[in-house]
């Protein structure tokens, strides 16, 4: 086996690999001695695509699986075939989440930037419903410098009810807004976040607001009243991070409002 390759963990995030990238899946292990019609069907589907099925015993399962729950089921992927669905992202992080959703942000040159930022801070995955962003353009693809082959860029159907599946999961879902009940400087940000952030001006839609466990506000001390919503991104970020990894220089955050 040659080339760059990652883990992805558990039968949610393996079965989307098979469904949508099945060419970058090398190998699926599975649980030897289970004969439940879950797994066996999942092996079938891998069996069918031309993906090797490696029976393993619970020992070899936990080794590659580390902390992560692995139900029996891991797959070995093409690490530079960075995965298009969220539940893919979401199995085989070795980290707490964090993610970035955007709400009508349909400006190429502020995805690019949303997720060059991504890309440096670390997140995970930039998120995007399929009605209300421009798409994975070459525009995108140039103004992001490499980033959009590091950082998975996932379509939504419903960006509402991804919120609420990422709530499921224990992920807190934070929104970024000018009329935020907490600051960026207050509000808690321990353990798994995602923050959603809409265009500027336009801000996030009332059901996106609804769904949110917070808006947070960025505090302004300039005249200006927003920002671009690529710099309201590295903001959020950056202090999420800050807070999470002693390796970051503390310092300062604020002096800005969100792309809402």
């Amino acid at each position: 086996m040659t080339g760059a390759t990652r883990l992805v963990v558990g039968f949610h995030a393996v079965t989307a690999c098979l469904r949508h990238q099945p060419d970058a899946v090398l190998e699926v292990f599975v649980h030897a001695e289970r004969r439940d019609p879950r797994l066996r069907e999942l092996a079938q589907n891998a069996r069918a695509r031309g993906v090797k099925v490696v029976p393993v015993d619970v020992a070899r399962l936990e080794g590659l699986a580390g902390a992560t729950r692995h139900q029996g089921v891991v797959a070995r992927v093409a690490a530079a075939s960075p995965p298009r669905d969220l539940d893919a992202v979401l199995g085989g992080l070795a980290e707490p989440a964090l993610l970035l959703l955007l709400d009508g942000v349909t400006d190429p040159h502020n995805l690019g930037a949303c997720l060059r930022v991504a890309d440096a801070m670390g997140a995970q995955a930039v998120v995007v419903p399929k009605d209300r962003c421009v798409g994975l353009t070459p525009t995108v693809v140039k103004v992001a410098s490499g980033a959009a082959e590091s950082v998975p860029l996932i379509t939504v159907t419903n960006l509402a009810r991804t919120i609420e599946k990422l709530q499921e999961r224990h992920i807190r879902v934070l929104g970024a807004a000018h009329d935020g009940e907490q600051s960026l400087e207050q509000v808690r940000l321990a353990g798994p976040v995602a923050w959603v952030l809409g265009a500027e001006g336009s801000g996030l839609r009332r059901l996106t607001r609804e769904r949110c466990d917070a808006l947070v506000r960025i505090p302004m001390y300039g005249a200006v009243e927003s920002l671009n919503v690529s710099v309201a991104a590295a903001l959020c970020l950056y202090e999420t991070r800050r807070r999470s990894d002693p390796s970051v220089p503390a310092g300062t955050v604020g002096g800005a409002a969100s792309g809402a």
